[in-house]
């Protein structure tokens, strides 16, 4: 079975067993929701359900039924949360997973012409950022707007595109 990883647990936050976590994933209101299950990497035997969660500055806080004193919560310091493929959402129409878009061929829309594979993706406000990497090294934003990004083809691994002005250097 594949784990995807969604959080690393930082330290404890209070007496009762609640652990601050760094965010990996881009669904936290869907992710620690209470009663989700989630494991620990490397230990995927050991399943943690969610009772409680919250956002706390650019981290968030979660207790976990199994864990309810400080000593047990110091043992999770460090350590990653995971969700099993079984255990995760299904996404809405047109939105996806970064793992999905990473390695994605990037293709001229028109012409057919490959323009590169997406090597990043950055998430800096309003909309994605894909970050592109022609054969030649060289690289490009590429940003997730419908009039940039035209089709998106995960099972083939392609992205299809109609680039504005100025959005590589050939250009």
């Amino acid at each position: 079975m594949q784990f995807y990883d969604v959080a690393k647990i930082l330290t404890t936050h209070g007496l009762a067993g609640e652990l601050k976590i760094a965010l990996i994933t881009d669904f936290p209101q869907e992710r620690f929701v209470a009663g989700n299950k989630l494991s620990l990497k490397n230990d995927t035997d050991r399943t943690l359900t969610v009772k409680t969660a919250r956002p706390f500055k650019q981290f968030w806080l979660v207790q976990f039924t199994e864990i309810n004193t400080i000593e047990v919560a110091k043992q999770l310091m460090g350590k990653i949360l995971v969700v099993s493929e079984l255990n995760q959402h299904q996404l809405p129409t047109g939105t996806y997973y970064y793992r999905d878009i990473l390695g994605c061929r990037v293709l001229d829309n028109l012409t057919g012409n490959d323009l590169g594979q997406i090597t990043g993706i950055e998430a800096p406000g309003a909309n994605d950022v894909w970050e592109v990497t022609e054969d030649s090294g060289n690289e490009y934003l590429l940003p997730y707007i419908d009039e940039v990004v035209k089709q998106v083809d995960i099972t083939n691994k392609r992205v299809y595109v109609e680039l504005l002005e100025g959005l590589r250097d050939a250009d």
